[in-house]
């Protein structure tokens, strides 16, 4: 069984999330790609920050499990003590720790929280904020209204 996760759910979903995280006042925001991209920007717009970078991971081979996961791009902060993470769920959560991992020991001075719409409570991680409990099947309006 799936869900659709439609754009006015996004809309309001994100409001709250914003209304979240303000007191954490990051001073930039990764988006994990690809989807953390759309909420991160939205973010970043809601919350008025310009500092906007992305990671990207791979996990899987089409639907095979890889071994490990594996990490490209970097991030640059200077100056910036509090960074966000924002990624649209938190499945396995295999993402969002290695990330926040590497990010930790990448930037030892730098404050790092992480934010999603969804949170599964079987993942292996706990984001600092989310919205959503998920226990099926997530389709978001990215995912499907934009294929052609």
């Amino acid at each position: 069984m799936e869900y659709y996760y439609s754009y006015e759910a996004f809309r309001d979903d994100t409001c709250r999330l914003i209304k979240e995280v303000k007191s954490f006042d990051a001073e930039a925001i990764v988006g994990i790609a690809r989807g953390g991209l759309t909420l991160a920007h939205v973010m970043a717009e809601g919350l008025d920050i310009r500092e906007v970078q992305t990671l990207r991971t791979e996990l899987y081979d089409v639907s095979c499990k890889r071994e490990s996961i594996t990490l490209f791009g970097t991030c640059t902060f200077k100056e910036v003590q509090r960074v966000l993470v924002v990624d649209d769920i938190a499945d396995s959560g295999e993402t969002l720790q290695a990330i926040i991992h590497f990010l930790q020991n990448e930037f030892p001075s730098v404050e790092f929280k992480s934010a999603t719409l969804y949170y599964k409570n079987t993942s292996c991680y706990r984001p600092d904020f989310w919205i959503n409990e998920a226990n099926q099947w997530i389709e978001f309006f990215w995912e499907k209204d934009f294929k052609i």
